[in-house]
């Protein structure tokens, strides 16, 4: 529940009381936030006593009297910025003229209420000013979420360009000052590690690329009855030389006949970046196998390692963007962190859903049920 506070402003007492007794029980439920406002209440006789007390604690809500005893309303209204930026104000008058009303308006009020009004009244002018407090306070919250989220993004994304940049421009100043003698062969071993880190950050393009594409809900989306053992053959022989490169053997369950609905990229991407994963984290020596299979209408997507594995820690986190677990037998392998995120993504636009279980020291397996894909 959210509580807005309500500082009421008259020199009728009556007027003070009643107000208070309407606000006491009164709530506005907002079901599209599962949420629902509530109110609580000061009081003030006088305009000094209206801005001791705006001094001592700001309220949310101003129900202010627009003609007061020692000050006008207009007067405190426009006393400084903390009423004006601060309260949402709602003037309250017996003298309902437009002119008063242009005035209010002028000086920051959100609304006027007219003498004498009715609880009805009330509650709906009420209604109104904490309905638009509400929607105004969440939407800055979520510029303020948007702002930070946007700032750890560059942040992690420029230490992961800038840590490959300093290791080959290091590279290339030993190479520049012929540190290691004339012959070409001494920096074979500096100019393949430049090659490695140049790869990590093609990666990382093509990953954010993707990431963006499927993000930004602008990528043109081709569905389509997709044959998936050719599909996933492919992506087997894109990722059959680093395999081989530590005898990791690879191996595809997938019935011939098996078609689905969907993007055909998308699910390149999705296989891919499974596959990709799983012979990363492997043990040389080590098993990588990939099941595709129909599940009802949809699609189970299998990929199983016998890797280093994870604990439930880890994995807890495995499918957030740059998130890449660290420990003594990870340190030393390259990504982008943002392989698994966009897997992840691509199974939520399928409204799927996917899980990892996970071993330390016997590897990984991860489980990824999608439903077939329908034109919007």
């Amino acid at each position: 529940m959210t509580t807005f506070s309500v500082l009421i402003v008259d020199d009728e007492p009556g007027m003070r009381l009643g107000a208070e007794r309407i606000l006491k029980d009164f709530r506005i439920p907002l079901p599209d936030f599962g949420e629902e406002i509530a109110f609580s209440t000061r009081m003030a006789a006088t305009g000094g006593e209206a801005l001791a007390l705006l001094e001592a604690e700001t309220p949310d809500l101003l129900l202010l009297d627009y003609k007061l005893p020692d000050v006008q309303g207009l007067e405190i209204l426009s006393s400084g910025a903390r009423v004006k930026n601060n309260v949402l104000t709602v003037m309250i008058t017996a003298y309902a003229s437009l002119e008063v009303a242009i005035n209010a308006t002028k000086n920051g009020a959100f609304d006027f209420l007219a003498k004498p009004f009715t609880p009805e009244e009330l509650t709906n002018t009420m209604r109104k000013a904490a309905e638009h407090l509400f929607l105004e306070r969440k939407a800055q919250k979520l510029e303020a979420e948007k702002r930070q989220v946007r700032f750890q993004f560059v942040s992690v994304l420029a230490h992961e360009l800038k840590s490959p940049l300093a290791a080959i421009e290091n590279y290339l100043r030993i190479m520049a000052g012929r540190v290691s003698g004339d012959a070409l062969s001494a920096y074979d071993g500096m100019i393949d590690r430049s090659l490695v880190r140049i790869d990590g950050m093609r990666k990382l393009i093509v990953d954010l690329l993707d990431l963006t594409h499927i993000e930004s809900g602008q990528k043109t989306r081709t569905l389509e009855a997709v044959s998936l053992r050719p599909l996933a053959e492919e992506a087997l022989e894109r990722i059959r030389g680093e395999a081989e490169m530590r005898n990791v053997a690879l191996a595809l369950d997938c019935d011939a006949a098996l078609s689905f609905s969907c993007d055909r990229g998308e699910l390149e991407i999705l296989i891919s970046n499974l596959l990709t994963n799983a012979v990363k984290y492997n043990r040389d020596g080590g098993e990588v196998m990939m099941a595709l299979a129909a599940d009802g209408g949809g699609l189970r997507c299998e990929c199983r390692d016998t890797g280093i594995g994870m604990t439930a820690e880890e994995a807890a986190g495995l499918f957030k963007e740059f998130y890449r677990v660290k420990n003594a037998k990870t340190k030393d392998i390259l990504g982008s962190g943002l392989g698994l995120s966009i897997v992840k993504k691509i199974v939520d636009l399928y409204g799927g859903t996917i899980a990892v279980e996970s071993v330390p020291g016997e590897g990984t397996t991860i489980r990824a049920v999608l439903k077939a894909a329908r034109e919007n």
